[in-house]
């Protein structure tokens, strides 16, 4: 498993990643001030940050050597607010081609009644070398 902490944003976020496969990626995050709308619910911007950051990780696993991904869409359908407390995310692969990966990923409120469920498709590349050519 990689580390459970990630880096940048995620790490700002607090986003943690609770057990990872090919088939099933899990994360966590603890909602706090940092993730809610003036109206004190998580806002939705956070949901999809979340989403984008564990199911990136579950295409990533799902990659050929060599290989690196990037969001070309994203869709999420909102269904209940969530105030402050530990939000889950669980993203599977649908999809994995030698192109694309399209991931499912479900957002669980504190109360674990799905939140969010956030479709993303990843377009497969070609990883650069660390030090290109001048």
């Amino acid at each position: 498993m990689a580390s459970p902490y990630l880096s940048g944003m995620s790490q700002h976020f607090g986003i943690r990643i609770v057990t990872a496969d090919k088939d099933k990626v899990v994360g966590e995050i603890d909602a706090d001030e940092r993730h809610l709308n003036a109206g004190g619910i998580v806002h939705g911007g956070a949901y999809m940050a979340f989403a984008d950051e564990v199911g990136g990780h579950a295409a990533g696993l799902n990659l050929a050597p060599g290989m690196r991904t990037t969001t070309i869409e994203s869709k999420t359908n909102f269904f209940r607010a969530c105030r402050p407390g530990r939000l889950v995310a669980e993203a599977v692969p649908l999809h994995v081609g030698r192109r694309m990966i399209v991931v499912q990923t479900s957002i669980l409120g504190p109360d674990g009644k799905r939140a969010a469920l956030v479709t993303q498709t990843q377009l497969v590349l070609p990883r650069e070398p660390a030090n290109p050519p001048e």
